[in-house]
């Protein structure tokens, strides 16, 4: 990628401007806003390009011309020499050659089918660009333009190259770009920075689908962007005090590390006993419980000692009963002795 001009006016001069080795993203799908005031005209969205960040999508918007009875030529990206070139966009009287891309909104890749200056007045042609009627009435219909004007039917941002649209100028577009050209207003540039700002407007971060790809009011888009800068300014502000409290009390955290590592060597003997008192306590606990639990167990068993042994207490102490003696019996008498017979 190579820059002809510095990136604060890259794109602002007539001509190659900006160079990419890479195409631009296909044209997001958008509806136009209402035009908001009698005089204004459409600016079509483009990809322009940052050299760090890619391309990003600068949303189209209704701008005021700096004069009456100008038009404006969008600017697109075209391949010659191996790479992309930027061509910006002018005010001229005629409608220069703006690589045949189909921006839509009057801009169909030839000319301007969106109205015309009559009588230093503007009139729109709304079967084509979308206006507020209720404060623009210089209007009228015509639908025929619309086939008339319109190159290709696809969404392709650059002219030439792999993929690119084939058109080239016609000899009205030619002597157009001739012509003296007014270039872009402050009111142009200033929205092409605010969405340069805009972080969700880029390539990379939307993937070809623009946050934003169409405003009515240049104003009311830089406003947002100005406030979500600040807002992004303020949530950075706080993360760097987040992160200086964070570095705060590391560094307390370290002074009180070396502070407990230098205390007195009695204070450092006394923290180790405190430190296996504690390691120690959990087997006393366990030796206290093994206690308790073995007095549960002996508790338990004493009263089924006792129950065997009072039955053989009561034994003992009941006294003997005497045992009745049964009567001896007698001997028998003696017999009285037979007298003897005499002898004859």
């Amino acid at each position: 990628m190579t820059l002809a001009i510095p990136k604060t006016q890259a794109q602002v001069s007539v001509g190659v401007s900006v160079s990419a080795n890479i195409a631009p993203p296909e044209l997001p799908v958008y509806e136009q806003p209402a035009c908001p005031v009698d005089g204004y005209l459409w600016q079509p969205g483009y990809w322009a390009y940052d050299p760090q960040d890619g391309y990003y999508w600068v949303p189209g918007a209704w701008v005021e011309p700096p004069s009456v009875g100008v038009l404006w030529t969008p600017c697109y990206w075209g391949f010659v020499g191996g790479v992309y070139g930027f061509h910006a966009g002018y005010w001229g009287p005629h409608i220069g050659f703006y690589g045949g891309v189909n921006y839509g909104g009057g801009y169909f890749g030839v000319g301007f089918a969106g109205g015309g200056w009559e009588g230093g007045r503007f009139r729109y042609n709304t079967a084509v660009v979308r206006v507020n009627t209720t404060v623009i009435h210089n209007t009228y219909i015509d639908r025929t333009v619309i086939n008339r004007n319109t190159i290709v039917h696809n969404r392709v941002s650059y002219n030439g190259g792999r993929g690119g649209i084939t058109a080239r100028p016609r000899p009205q577009e030619e002597q157009a770009m001739r012509e003296r050209h007014i270039q872009p207003t402050s009111a142009q540039l200033s929205h092409q920075q605010a969405a340069h700002r805009d972080r969700s407007q880029f390539a990379s971060v939307n993937h070809g689908r623009p946050s934003t790809p169409a405003v009515n009011r240049m104003s009311a888009y830089h406003a947002n962007t100005q406030a979500n800068r600040h807002a992004n300014t303020a949530g950075v502000r706080n993360q760097q005090a987040n992160r200086q409290q964070n570095n705060a009390a590391r560094t307390n955290t370290r002074v009180n590390n070396n502070a407990a590592r230098q205390q007195h060597p009695q204070q450092q003997r006394a923290q180790q006993q405190r430190t296996q008192a504690q390691q120690q306590r959990p087997q006393q606990q366990r030796a206290q419980q093994q206690q308790r639990m073995q007095a549960q167990q002996q508790r338990a068993q004493q009263p089924q000692r006792v129950q065997q042994q009072r039955p053989q207490q009561r034994a003992e102490a009941q006294p003997q009963r005497a045992q009745p003696q049964r009567a001896q019996p007698r001997a028998a008498a003696p017999r009285p002795a037979e007298p003897r017979e005499r002898h004859r």
